[in-house]
């Protein structure tokens, strides 16, 4: 009898299990399925088909237009769509969508949320797959998308692995305000957050390919395009659900990288873009100069942000940004022989000499009559060092000159150099301003904000080297000669003077939280650009990062508040490129100490 008792009891337990485990499935939810405990990015991550539409059942009324398509439709920055098309856009991309995933998307779209616009990604690749038919809960599409049997659907999810449920709760606790690989959806706009990659310092082309090894051996995987016909019928479905639900469609093709270009056939290349072509007129982006330059890319079939807005520019008309001449084509039935020869005929091969340009930088501080053998020059060895600038051929230019450059596409001179002064000194008013009016010379100084206008250390007494006020910092930035930026408020300390723990640099204290980091750094910028534009009365677009220290989180924030450029200590020379401002982040400087006009010339030069 007692056996009989402890086998009901066990049997018990292994009927409990499995409403056990989809109890936790329901109320944890890892997959945004049910709504419970949301966290978008990162159930987004595990498979966006299902929770984005999820999401979008909570949030529909919040956007008006969407982009559709693989996940190279991440890289069309919706805030620009918006501004072009007076539009709200969310961005649906999940990972390897083919044609038939989006059209039963467009059609859920349509269904279920107010749509005044779609942009449809076709990018190479579907003509290679369609209707894979992935069941795999990472991958299969929403029950109400895909038309799946709910209790089929809902139950596949609430029986799903528990390690799915412990990875979302260990995964919560390790988050932080950058993306990590468990999170890397924005969850607002439902594109990759890319926050991180936007602010790498991205111009040395060895330092590049260090960080992404992939686009030294590229690898080639021959691929056939098999399946053209049954895409192009799902792009036919897809203009005429819009056509019939009156919603403007825009289609455009991604770009690509141009090694990856090469695992196609010309024959197929030519027949997938014809065929697209008597579907709809569309935007091709594919081949361009723009496919063998890697620093536009980041990956085998993706590329910058960047890129994407220089697309959505020449689809929209606007010259404000660079964009190269080659790049972008606006395709119709009747001009599509002729262009499909682009594609056809790849010359390859990598030439940057047009769109990228090495710019050394020089770090100066304090000038005096007589230099310490340290960061203090004298007079005459500073005026020899301009001099011998100037009889070489280079020309300083100014942190406008650099933006116009990478965003707008404007030349620099031949020889540029940029000048630049930490700190704030009295001296850089007294006697470099001078010298570099006398030989039409520009430069930028960085100011420490709690210094300006002091000649000791804050509340201390402590007598300091003394530091130019608000009323000079405005003459010389009037007179064009000087620019006046950011070396933080008060994240320049003294470890010495300061209560411990003092901030020395611009980056966390040991053992401070993100958050408080954060918010510390946030107000101080803040406070050190409020107080510059009030002084000098101009805006503050740059940072010198105290004694160079800075981290990823650092520079995502100085993006946050719109600075266009960060500058720190390590000594090389700048390339910057055409169309991708990340390369203004990280800049390196030359530290220039009590050395003649020869050797500095040999410096810069090395």
């Amino acid at each position: 009898m007692q056996s009989k008792k402890w086998v009901f009891m066990f049997l018990g337990c292994l009927l409990s299990l499995p409403l056990l485990l989809m109890a936790a499935n329901f109320i944890v939810d890892p997959f945004a399925v049910f709504g419970n405990m949301t966290w978008y990015s990162f159930s987004e991550t595990l498979n966006p088909r299902v929770a984005k539409t999820t999401y979008l059942k909570e949030h529909w009324q919040e956007y008006d237009s969407y982009l559709v398509g693989c996940s190279s439709t991440s890289s069309y920055p919706v805030d620009a769509l918006n501004e072009y098309l007076d539009a709200s856009f969310y961005n649906t991309i999940s990972y390897g969508v083919d044609m038939k995933d989006a059209e039963e998307t467009v059609r859920w779209l349509l269904d279920n949320c107010t749509v005044r616009n779609i942009v449809l990604n076709v990018y190479v690749d579907n003509g290679v797959t369609y209707d894979t038919g992935q069941d795999q809960l990472t991958l299969k599409l929403h029950g109400e998308v895909s038309g799946e049997n709910p209790v089929s659907f809902y139950g596949g999810y609430l029986l799903a692995d528990p390690n799915y449920i412990l990875d979302k709760l260990k995964d919560k606790a390790a988050d932080t305000e950058l993306s990590q690989t468990f999170d890397v959806f924005d969850e607002e706009t439902g594109a990759y957050d890319k926050r991180a990659r936007d602010v790498e310092n991205i111009g040395d082309l060895d330092r590049y390919y260090e960080a992404y090894p992939v686009f030294t051996d590229y690898p080639v995987y021959p691929a056939r395009m098999g399946e053209i016909e049954r895409t192009m019928e799902s792009v036919a479905a897809i203009r005429d659900m819009c056509e019939a639900a009156d919603v403007d469609l825009y289609v455009v093709c991604a770009p690509v990288y141009g090694e990856y270009l090469n695992t196609f056939t010309d024959e197929d290349l030519a027949a997938f873009y014809t065929a697209l072509a008597q579907v709809t007129d569309y935007w091709d982006f594919t081949y361009s100069s723009v496919s063998w330059e890697p620093r536009y890319f980041y990956d085998a079939t993706h590329f910058r942000n960047a890129v994407g807005d220089m697309a959505l520019a020449k689809m929209f008309g606007d010259d404000s940004i660079y964009i190269p001449e080659d790049f972008g084509a606006y395709v119709t039935a009747e001009n599509a022989a002729d262009h499909v020869k682009t594609l056809t005929n790849r010359i390859g091969g990598l030439d940057d000499s047009g769109y990228t340009c090495e710019v050394p930088v020089l770090m100066y501080h304090h000038i005096a009559e007589e230099g310490d053998g340290g960061v203090t020059i004298s007079a005459a060895c500073f005026e020899e060092q301009v001099a011998a600038l100037h009889e070489a051929g280079y020309t300083a230019v100014s942190l406008e000159d650099l933006y116009a450059y990478v965003e707008e596409g404007q030349d620099l001179p031949e020889k540029p150099i940029l000048i630049t002064f930490d700190d704030g000194y009295e001296s850089n008013y007294e006697i470099a301003f001078p010298i570099l009016e006398q030989y039409g010379m520009q430069a930028v100084i960085f100011t420490i904000g709690v210094s300006v206008g002091k000649d000791t250390y804050k509340d201390t007494g402590a007598a300091i080297t003394p530091h130019f006020s608000y009323e000079e910092a405005r003459e010389m930035a009037e007179s064009g000669v000087v620019s006046i930026q950011s070396h933080t408020y008060d994240m320049h300390q003294s470890a010495q003077l300061d209560e411990a723990p003092a901030r020395t640099s611009a980056v966390p204290l040991e053992g401070e939280s993100e958050a408080d980091y954060m918010a510390a750094f946030l107000s101080d910028m803040e406070r050190s650009m409020a107080e510059i534009q009030a002084g000098v009365g101009e805006p503050v677009t740059a940072l010198a990062y105290p004694n160079g220290d800075y981290t990823t989180l650092s520079q995502a924030l100085c993006a946050e508040l719109g600075l266009k450029a960060t500058f720190t200590t390590e000594a090389r020379t700048n390339v910057l490129i055409k169309g991708l401002p990340q390369c203004l982040y990280g800049l390196g400087r030359y530290n220039v100490e009590e050395i003649s006009g020869e050797e500095l010339l040999a410096l810069i030069q090395r």
